[in-house]
C-alpha cells in the first residue's frame, strides 16, 4: 500500500515557476515509477512526466524542456519543478504511483496507476 500526499501548488504569474513535491509512504518506494498527471474540469486525465525505479525520465511533449521531475529516495519524495509557466499550465496536479515495468504506451496511460495523491492546484495568471 502506498499512500501520496501532494503539496507546493499555488497561483503564480506567467514566466514564473513553481516546486510540486509527493510525498509517499512505504517502503517500496523506490520500486515504483512515479508520475504526475494534470486534468482540467471536464477532460481527460493527461501524463506530464514520469520517473522510473531505474530513474530514468519520461515527459509530455507540452512540457518537455520547461518541467524536471526527480526523487529522493532517502525522504520518499517526487518532485515536479516547473519553470517559465503559462497560463494554459494552470490546472490540477495529481502524484501517481504504478508498479508497472516501464513502456511509453504503460506510462503514459493514468489506468496503469494505482496509488494516487489528493491533486494540488496550479494557477498561472497572464
Amino acid at each position: 500500500q502506498v499512500q501520496l500526499v501532494e503539496s507546493g501548488g499555488g497561483l503564480v504569474q506567467a514566466g514564473g515557476s513553481l516546486r510540486l513535491s509527493c510525498a509517499a509512504s512505504g517502503r517500496t518506494f523506490s520500486s515504483y515509477t512515479m508520475g504526475w498527471f494534470r486534468q482540467a474540469p471536464g477532460k481527460e486525465r493527461e501524463f506530464a512526466a514520469a520517473i522510473t525505479s531505474s530513474d530514468s525520465t519520461y515527459y509530455a511533449d507540452s512540457v518537455k524542456g520547461r518541467f524536471t521531475i526527480s526523487r529522493d529516495s532517502a525522504k520518499n519524495t517526487v518532485y515536479f519543478k516547473m519553470n517559465t509557466l503559462e497560463p494554459e499550465d494552470t490546472t490540477v496536479y495529481y502524484c501517481a504511483a504504478g508498479g508497472f515495468r516501464w513502456t511509453s504506451q504503460l506510462g503514459s496511460r493514468w489506468r496503469s496507476y494505482g496509488y494516487w495523491g489528493q491533486g494540488t492546484q496550479v494557477t498561472v495568471s497572464s
